[in-house]
């Protein structure tokens, strides 16, 4: 079984915050170069669940002003696909936890489809987010590579998304839904309104097999005890990459520790 199968497994019942998933998202290469699996190792020791690797992309069309600047950042400071494999080759004996990348497909054609996820695999990589890659060519092109190389899929929808395509996602699926809590890119919301309540319950009230977790939006305690009300969990980025920005990485366990307040 996969290790995202693995955890959510481990996370079947939900009685109270402390217990939702909770999986961070930070680009590969920020704030330094070098600080990839560090920050993986210190995300394990302060209690995240899972983590989205960001393969940093020059036209990131869905992230805010906070992710793009990482990728920026982390651009200049060298980082690639092949390094980021580099870096990532022992990160399995000291990280336990799934690791996802997210990323765009355009860098991963360029790299060979098949060449990636074979490194995927040959590295501990549990699956991949690409909100470019279509459902319609995934099944069509690469879904068989991806199973071949036991890596999961993570498809996104959106509050404009009809209830027949979230049903074709999900039969496609076999770890989580990624819950995008808005039309916005990443980083613009200030906690939820009705209309995103209503979008959650809508959604949750579906009945689907597989579970769903919350991203955009997610900053604080509040906005993730509200995120996970009707979910099984959400994922934090541009809050956590500020912090990096502001604290470094010493400032990881203390924003970590500030989630999870009950």
């Amino acid at each position: 079984m996969n290790r995202i199968q693995n955890k959510l497994s481990e996370k079947k019942l939900y009685h109270n915050k402390a217990e939702k998933l909770l999986s961070i998202y930070f680009t590969a290469g920020y704030p330094k170069l070098d600080d990839t699996v560090e920050i993986l190792q210190q995300l394990e020791e302060s209690g995240v669940d899972m983590v989205e690797i960001g393969l940093p992309f020059s036209d990131p069309l869905a992230d805010g002003p906070t992710i793009q600047d990482s990728s920026q950042l982390a651009l200049k400071n060298g980082m690639t696909t092949e390094i980021l494999f580099q870096q990532l080759k022992d990160v399995r004996k000291t990280v336990s936890i799934p690791l996802i990348i997210m990323g765009y497909f355009n860098p991963i054609l360029q790299y060979g489809v098949e060449d990636f996820c074979e490194k995927c695999a040959e590295v501990g990589i549990d699956g991949l987010i690409l909100p470019d890659l279509p459902l319609s060519e995934y099944k069509e092109h690469y879904h068989e590579t991806f199973k071949k190389y036991n890596l999961i899929n993570v498809f996104l929808i959106t509050p404009q998304t009809s209830d027949d395509r979230i049903r074709q996602i999900d039969t496609a699926s076999d770890g989580f839904i990624y819950l995008v809590s808005s039309s916005s890119v990443t980083g613009n919301l200030d906690g939820f309104d009705e209309n995103q309540e209503n979008y959650f319950n809508r959604v949750a009230s579906m009945q689907l097999k597989n579970p769903l977790i919350v991203g955009f939006g997610i900053k604080d305690a509040t906005t993730f005890k509200q995120a996970t009300s009707k979910t099984e969990g959400a994922i934090i980025g541009s809050a956590f990459i500020k912090t990096l920005a502001r604290n470094g990485k010493s400032g990881i366990s203390n924003f970590i520790a500030s989630i999870r307040e009950v």
